[in-house]
């Protein structure tokens, strides 16, 4: 009975005196006090190779690693390029005959756009097995024994590392992979139509892989238009036609250089059986390149000791700069040394681990919202006083996307060009109250969509000048939907007095749409039939699994419908290219799915696609907003929001959703982090003496009897 008392005091006292430290840290006392990052991953990544990842988890990684020739700038908006690993490009547009062109040049007269791109000088790898040589160059671990295989289970296992400098021939190697016959690049056919000569390269590397036996394909030699190296720190990307947008492109991953030494150690069997790949361990000159990648448990992130100077910014808008956002405007990049994310399967776990303080950041999900977040009267988003007294923050973004409801077009009832069928679209658009929606089913992240832009685009106009006048008046301070009076009184217009057809006395009767009808989905699409009933409509909601709704849009066989569209890169033409005619569903495929065609439309459109960001351009989008407002071929519904939490350890948080290399602008407050997780943490020892106390109370008494027993037999 004695040891287990002195076991339990041994315990309390030792829980008592551990010097502040949290009894529960999931890390070590060392990890704890670290410059390191904590955050997590519920499932694992499936390509790390620039080439292959088209997804957003993953760039979250490998845009830490690789450096993309541009970048965006961290804290202006709209969206700016700014340079990476390049320099902004030179361009020239010529002829079918090559003779430069000047800048403004009649688009039908440009056959090719040259973009000459210059490399930054001195950017080096991160130190990896690939580059190590040799005191005669030769590589040493590009034709691994088979006993040194063996001792390999992770890249570290190699030993020996080297670097070498990035140059134009990087970049120009990465091009040509895009169509490499073993890599099947997503982004392939769309830059086959764009790329000069790559289509005919993708041919001509086929044939050459099939004659090989096998083992490391080196593409080096096979030259092709679109990309060269002019000389060592430059290269030229020679496009078809005029297509500006490719610059946006020059900040993804898809263009980051990728050295052909990695492709080449990495090609060994006896690495790819143990899957140490490019495609699992890439190779980068980015702020962090990745120690650790164990999909079961943790993938680490470590400061790339041959990382290139580059600076914090010091420009900002106004209210960044009252935000704190540039107190480190012209520090060296990166701030945090080490990134460690930890497997994660369940939300609630993570959740309670960050406000235990053991994650630095956390997203919203539906299980904590109302517990962390809590609405003005205005509407305005805040934290609730729980979280503001742990100095946790909260961080907002509006996401480049836009979800609408769409008409087809080409439906004799809801489509045509009329002014009757546009009152029709324009009485529904009024009565849907998406400022409900958003409150009620995604609990206020959101914004009312006024037309075809998302924020933070060019050509996006905010205030009273930015608002859908067939929808919206504006009240002074924010736009305010019209009454449904006013719906009402389009709709008997258009022909349907009370929701009945003028003609027949028959009651309206539409269809929408919609890929699933499970049970979850019930409030949602009585909702929407709420919506409708308010202008006297009956709306039928026809469910069909998502393969079969497809291919109803494709078919053109929907006559309503919900769709949404992301951005992939931050410009208004891949937006209104939605709406264009040459791009509708049903028969050419396109991602027009409401078969929208107007000649005005397609005429603006294809005169501002092309152009340079200049007030002409914004005049040109003015009108497709407002031709687009005016037929209403969608209702405009919303543009989602991001909701962020960072403890107020965690600085410098600027949320984007079109550029994933913030990282290396992130800064940590380790030492103020351990106090709050010691604060927060304090074990609770009481119970354990208390439970002594009452295990001596109870053993005390027996025990001294037991004494006197032993000394009355002993007298």
């Amino acid at each position: 009975m004695w040891w287990t008392i002195g076991w339990l005091a041994v315990l309390a006292a030792g829980l008592a005196g551990c010097d502040g430290a949290p009894w529960n840290s999931p890390y070590s006392t060392v990890d704890a006090a670290a410059n390191t990052l904590y955050s997590s991953f519920s499932e694992q990544p499936k390509h790390l190779d620039p080439a292959l990842s088209y997804n957003v988890n993953e760039l979250q990684l490998i845009a830490q690693v690789y450096e993309t020739p541009l970048q965006y700038h961290f804290l202006k908006k709209p969206y700016t390029l700014i340079p990476s690993a390049a320099a902004l490009p030179e361009i020239t547009y010529r002829d079918a005959a090559g003779a430069a062109l000047p800048k403004d040049a009649d688009e039908a007269s440009i056959a090719y756009s040259d973009y000459v791109i210059a490399v930054t000088p001195g950017i080096l790898y991160q130190p990896h097995p690939a580059f190590a040589r040799d005191g005669a160059g030769q590589y040493l671990n590009h034709d691994l024994s088979e006993a040194r295989l063996r001792d390999i289970r992770s890249i570290g296992d190699v030993g020996q590392t080297g670097t070498r400098e990035l140059v134009a021939e990087d970049f120009v190697y990465q091009i040509k992979r895009l169509v490499h016959p073993k890599i099947h690049s997503p982004v392939a056919e769309l830059m086959k139509q764009y790329i000069a000569g790559l289509a005919e390269l993708e041919q001509t590397l086929a044939d050459a892989y099939g004659k090989q036996a096998g083992g490391y394909f080196d593409l080096r030699p096979f030259a092709f238009e679109g990309a060269q190296a002019l000389d060592k720190y430059r290269y030229r990307i020679r496009l078809k036609g005029k297509y500006p947008q490719f610059r946006f492109w020059l900040a993804m991953t898809f263009f980051a250089p990728v050295p052909w030494e990695a492709e080449r150690f990495y090609s060994q069997p006896g690495l790819r059986e143990k899957n140490i790949t490019l495609d699992w361990f890439p190779v980068g000159t980015g702020p962090y390149m990745m120690t650790e990648n164990n999909p079961n448990r943790r993938m680490v992130l470590a400061r790339n000791p041959n990382f290139h100077a580059e600076y914090y910014p010091d420009e900002a808008p106004p209210e960044d700069k009252a935000a704190g956002l540039l107190a480190d405007a012209g520090r060296r990049l990166p701030f945090i040394d080490r990134v460690v994310y930890i497997l994660e399967k369940e939300t609630i776990p993570y959740w309670n681990k960050f406000l235990q303080g053991y994650y630095d950041a956390s997203g919203v999900g539906s299980d904590s919202f109302d517990q962390a977040i809590q609405f003005s009267q205005r509407g305005e988003a805040g934290l609730t006083p729980d979280m503001a007294a742990k100095d946790i923050r909260l961080e907002t973004s509006i996401t480049p996307s836009v979800y609408y409801m769409g008409f087809n077009m080409l439906d004799p009832t809801v489509g045509g060009l009329d002014e009757a069928h546009r009152k029709l679209r324009r009485a529904i658009s009024i009565a849907i109250d998406y400022e409900e929606f958003i409150s009620i089913f995604l609990n206020g992240r959101g914004i009312p969509a006024q037309g075809v832009l998302a924020p933070g685009l060019f050509g996006y106009t905010e205030g009273e000048a930015g608002i859908n006048p067939y929808v919206y008046d504006w009240d002074g301070q924010k736009p305010r939907r019209k009454s449904i009076d006013d719906a009402k009184r389009l709709l008997a217009e258009a022909g349907y007095p009370e929701g009945r057809d003028a003609a027949t006395g028959q009651p309206l009767v539409l269809y929408l749409d919609a890929s699933s009808g499970g049970a979850d989905d019930k409030s949602l699409f009585n909702w929407y039939r709420k919506q409708y009933a308010k202008l006297g409509i009956q709306l039928v909601i026809r469910t069909t699994d998502y393969n079969r709704f497809q291919q109803k849009i494709r078919d053109g066989n929907a006559q309503i419908f919900v769709w949404g569209w992301h951005a992939d890169y931050p410009d208004p033409e891949n937006f209104f290219f939605l709406l264009h005619g040459a791009n509708i569903k049903v028969g050419k495929g396109g991602e027009n799915a409401s078969n929208y065609q107007s000649p005005e439309f397609d005429r603006l459109y294809e005169k501002m696609r092309n152009m340079d960001d200049t007030p002409q351009r914004q005049a040109l989008i003015d009108q497709l907003q407002e031709i687009a407002r005016r037929d209403a071929p969608w209702v405009f519904a919303f543009h989602p929001q991001d909701f962020a939490l960072h403890h107020g350890w965690y600085s410098n948080l600027k949320p984007t959703t079109m550029a994933y290399n913030n990282l290396k602008f992130r800064k940590l407050d380790p030492a103020k982090r351990q106090a709050a997780r010691t604060a927060w943490n304090e074990p609770l020892v009481w119970p354990l003496w208390l439970g002594l106390a009452a295990l001596i109370a109870v053993v005390a008494p027996a025990w001294l009897a037991y004494r006197r027993r032993m000394a009355e037999r002993v007298l």
